[in-house]
């Protein structure tokens, strides 16, 4: 096997130069180049793949237009792909793995953290950067340590494509029923995604605690009952909800597209009906079951379906899709289901 090489580039555009003149390649883009450097590097000869990472539901479809394939992670993102008129679309996904021992992580007691992610490039965000590490110093650390009872977790980055404050203005007034349900916060965000979710919470403060991001996910699956989800259409996959069940962590997730790929209902967690559907009735009936323990982890069930999410099943399908692109050339490649 050749060894790998770095090439720096100053711009995309810069690509179609260093390639010029040498032998026909495939290329693989995961920030995409523009259609002008695309259409060069396909009139040389090269065929130019690209993956699209995000269902294309109320997204611009035009930025994947010159390209001789797009690959997805779900299914749910290659049904948006057909939808939006695409044909040229590799028929299986890809899935991803858990990945559970990630750099840096250490196992430690967790810690309460900053809620946001600050973006540097805003000049508010750059100012409560530098103010709030000054302010927390102010305040005591807090050590998570379970409250009795029922603990529904949020293990994800906030952000808008979770749609977490519209899941709660619809679930909020259902968990303040249940004195015994409480929600535990892990992941961090922008300002306007946490100041939104904070706000549709205020109802229920006083069962929601947030900890910040951290660095040893294990521990965090192992503190939680079950993984709460966002909403569903402007989700890809979810990795957490792999990362989940890998775990042995339930998760309860809408039933609709991607979920419908990543849980299996009934075994490694329970999908409800779509809170915008039925005002929460089926997310109220499936807490209830919960609460009287009418669900366990079925760990034997499992194992077929967490088995698509395992590193084997991965270098599969890369290999498959590997051996798809070697035989493929510009303009024609196979995307039949």
């Amino acid at each position: 096997m050749s060894a790998a090489r770095v090439e720096p580039l100053v711009a995309p555009a810069d690509l179609p130069g260093l390639l010029r003149g040498g032998p026909p390649a495939c290329l693989i883009f995961h920030t995409l180049a523009s259609a002008a450097v695309v259409e060069e590097l396909r009139a040389q000869g090269h065929l130019v793949t690209a993956f699209a990472h995000m269902p294309l539901y109320g997204r611009d479809p035009r930025p994947l237009v010159p390209f001789d394939l797009i690959v997805a992670g779900s299914r749910h993102v290659i049904a948006s792909l057909r939808a939006a008129g695409f044909e040229r679309v590799y028929p299986q996904p890809l899935y991803g793995v858990a990945q559970l021992d990630r750099m840096g992580a250490v196992s430690t007691p967790l810690q309460a953290g900053s809620r946001y992610d600050w973006d540097r490039r805003k000049l508010r965000d750059r100012l409560l950067g530098v103010l709030e590490p000054q302010w927390r110093r102010l305040m005591p650390e807090r050590t998570f340590s379970r409250i009795p009872g029922l603990t529904l977790g949020i293990v994800s980055r906030i952000t808008p494509i979770k749609q977490f404050p519209l899941l709660f203005s619809y679930l909020a007034p259902i968990l303040a029923r249940y004195p015994t349900v409480q929600i535990e916060i892990f992941g961090s965000g922008g300002y306007a995604s946490v100041r939104d979710l904070d706000r549709v919470l205020r109802p229920i403060r006083e069962k929601v605690r947030f900890w910040g991001h951290q660095q040893d996910i294990g521990a965090v699956y192992g503190s939680i009952d079950f993984l709460l989800t966002g909403l569903p259409e402007k989700e890809a996959l979810g990795l957490n909800v792999i990362e989940a069940q890998a775990c042995g962590t339930p998760v309860l997730a809408p039933d609709a597209p991607p979920f419908d790929e990543t849980v299996m209902h009934g075994a490694t967690g329970l999908r409800y009906r779509d809170p915008r559907e039925d005002g929460g009735a089926d997310f109220e009936n499936a807490l209830k079951l919960l609460l009287e323990g009418g669900f366990r982890f079925d760990k034997d069930s499992a194992k077929p379906h967490l088995a698509r999410f395992s590193e084997d099943a991965f270098v599969a399908r890369l290999q498959a899709l590997l051996e798809a692109l070697a035989s493929a050339g510009p303009g024609r490649v196979a995307a039949s289901s």
